[in-house]
């Protein structure tokens, strides 16, 4: 995937409000095409700083614009979506926000209504504001895009296409998707992870040193996304209260379950308790397999070539460059720091067919392959 000239040429003037990470970014990619861009933040701090970063320029609020992008927090989303729709009633105006229905619904008395194309890109980073956004965002994401109701034919709708061309424009792939459903996939594949992760993490605030200490790859990418903006995600969770509570009421059954097995267990009447145990793990790697592998293809299994990796300059460069020259593809890759040592452990996953060749050849080049 890469930004299409093309599509962006389709967009006239856009109007981006909130110059936040997704903002920010968008202006950069557009940017980048040679989009004019307006932007436009409450706070001068922000907006100063998306204007250096290169993402556009202040609005000087008389300049006609066919597209308005809202990029503002959650909570005033909708307020903010309402009253773009109102100065600008020739443009289309979308958002970034990650909760649909609510907005949705927050338009059926709002004049212009049917100039309001929900959008939601699947994209985001740790990091926030406009000194991380990239103009490489949204390559290859999801972009959710939600027709006003009743609209069935979408090629036949101005303003559900011209949203169609800004995820495309920047590289995304649009996903048509009404609110409703939107809000209830977000809820299991987005938001109950955050809660997860900041759960488990949580954990740790009263962990000895020494356990910490212990920490390896399984926690941190556990925890990964535990190291999140609270305020934004009290919004985003605020907003989709009914959704999430829901998911956590099904895994609260099945967590439920699990310590019945586990008390069961300690207390040697283990009848079943195995297999309850053994049977959560087991729907776990169903469900896990059910994830998009490479491209968007079915999960595929592969082979792991374990390495150690010197924490010096230039050695992950080397070993990429004597896998390419093995003429062997990585498919993934994951590099693991090992405790108290300056070395870590570089995981390449590659087709199993080619497995026993990538030892051999990295073995061949003097690295240390981990059986």
């Amino acid at each position: 995937m890469s930004l299409d000239p093309a599509a962006a040429a389709e967009l006239g003037t856009v109007r981006v409000v909130g110059t936040g990470l997704l903002g920010t970014s968008i202006g950069l990619g557009l940017r980048s095409m040679g989009v004019r861009v307006l932007l436009h933040d409450p706070s001068p701090t922000a907006l100063a700083l998306a204007r250096d970063v290169g993402a556009g320029r202040p609005d000087p609020g008389d300049e006609p614009v066919q597209l308005v992008v809202v990029g503002a927090p959650p909570d005033v989303t909708a307020e903010v979506v309402a009253a773009e729709l109102a100065a600008h009633p020739e443009a289309v105006v979308t958002d970034v926000a990650s909760v649909k229905g609510g907005i949705a619904a927050s338009m059926e008395d709002v004049g212009g209504a049917d100039r309001y194309i929900g959008g939601h890109p699947m994209a985001g980073r740790e990091r926030s504001g406009p000194t991380a956004a990239r103009a490489d965002l949204f390559l290859g994401r999801p972009w959710v895009v939600c027709p006003p109701t009743g609209v069935e034919d979408r090629a036949q709708h101005p303003g559900t296409e011209l949203v169609r061309m800004l995820a495309i424009a920047l590289g995304a792939t649009p996903v048509f998707m009404p609110a409703a459903e939107h809000d209830e996939a977000v809820a299991l594949i987005s938001h109950v992870p955050q809660l997860a992760a900041s759960l488990v993490a949580a954990r740790l605030v009263k962990a000895g040193d020494p356990a910490v200490g212990l920490a390896g790859q399984g926690l941190r990418d556990v925890t990964r996304i535990a190291d999140s903006d609270p305020v934004l995600w009290a919004q985003i969770l605020s907003a989709n209260a009914p959704q999430v509570a829901d998911v956590l009421k099904d895994l609260q059954k099945d967590l439920d379950g699990l310590i019945t097995a586990l008390d069961a267990l300690s207390e040697g009447e283990a009848v079943g308790a195995r297999a309850a145990v053994a049977q959560i793990i087991h729907n776990g790697r169903e469900g896990r397999e059910r994830i998009p592998g490479k491209h968007g293809q079915p999960q595929t299994r592969y082979a792991v070539v374990t390495a150690l990796v010197p924490d010096q300059p230039g050695q992950l460069a080397r070993l990429f460059d004597d896998i390419g020259e093995a003429g062997i593809n990585v498919e993934e890759f994951n590099l693991e720091h090992a405790p108290g040592a300056r070395v870590g452990l570089g995981s390449v996953a590659v087709l199993p067919t080619v497995r026993t060749e990538l030892e051999k050849a990295l073995t061949a080049r003097g690295w240390h392959v981990v059986a």
